[in-house]
């Protein structure tokens, strides 16, 4: 389930971070009727660390619920304890979810092998197949080619989603040496997906594929196919929102992205605000030459 475009969507909730049942279901409708290989709720594009636990069980219950067993469901676990991200992998697959996705959150910063140990006890605790997040910029924590390497001969533990990296190709090709076959290897950062996809990448790990599934469906199978030219021109139509998504991160920006589709996901959470003005109108640009493709 590693594989192809994986969808991100955002969570919508309320002030108090009460999910929006209505509203998520949609996007998850949305999503898997435009046919995406997967989709993966509460990651950070999901907005996990916002939502307490009631409201993050009730969202895997929903985006179950209204996919219909049509693509994959990944749920992301992150938690600040070993004990609450066991619990939270057994409360997914109890759901119904088909995978999961795991960060190595702390605090304070995590040492490898408290890592590995971290690792090793959630793999343990449900059969659901689990994706590493390699995310450094939020959790201060980098895998190295040979811990993942090491975590991957663990038993359920089944890819990465990796960050962007500047040289995807150079990356995947070292993960790829220090990894057995048939471990998948996916990768984040929407402005390297055609680079990453082109260079033989598993998986889009996506932000824009969350609200934005058909465009970003059709620049990841240009890829597959090894059709460059058309990659490159949808890429290409994708950059002004890159640049937006690297300027101001990409969820600060989805609330306006969401209201222009009229798409209902409300205000990001307190004390995380909505871009200016002046980024809103660069926001419909992006969305007007992407309408175009």
């Amino acid at each position: 389930m590693f594989t192809g475009l994986c969808a991100f969507p955002p969570t919508p909730s309320d002030a108090d971070g009460v999910v929006d049942a209505e509203a998520f279901a949609m996007l998850i409708d949305r999503a898997a009727s435009a046919g995406v290989d997967s989709i993966c709720i509460l990651g950070s594009t999901g907005g996990f660390a916002y939502l307490d636990p009631p409201q993050r069980a009730r969202a895997v219950r929903i985006a179950v619920e209204a996919c219909s067993g049509r693509v994959p469901i990944m749920v992301g676990i992150g938690a600040m304890r070993t004990p609450w991200c066991t619990a939270l992998a057994r409360d997914a697959e109890h759901a119904g979810a088909d995978g999961l996705l795991l960060p190595p959150l702390a605090y304070l910063p995590l040492t490898e092998a408290e890592v590995v140990t971290h690792y090793m006890a959630v793999a343990a605790a449900t059969g659901l197949p689990l994706c590493i997040y390699n995310n450094p910029s939020t959790t201060h924590f980098r895998f190295t080619d040979d811990l993942v390497g090491r975590l991957a001969g663990v038993p359920n533990i089944a890819a990465i989603k990796m960050p962007p990296s500047g040289d995807p190709a150079a990356s995947l090709a070292l993960l790829r040496a220090a990894t057995p076959p048939g471990f998948q290897i996916g990768h984040s950062g929407d402005w390297e997906a055609a680079a990453a996809l082109g260079a033989g990448m598993d998986a889009w790990f996506s932000v824009v594929a969350g609200l934005l599934p058909a465009p970003a469906l059709r620049l990841t199978r240009a890829a597959q196919h090894g059709d460059i030219q058309q990659a490159q021109a949808i890429d290409a139509a994708f950059a002004p929102l890159w640049q937006l998504f690297q300027t101001h991160g990409s969820f600060r920006l989805l609330p306006d992205i969401a209201d222009r589709l009229g798409l209902r996901l409300g205000d990001p959470p307190l004390p995380l605000q909505r871009v200016d003005r002046e980024v809103t109108s660069q926001v419909d640009a992006c969305l007007a030459r992407l309408a175009a493709i």
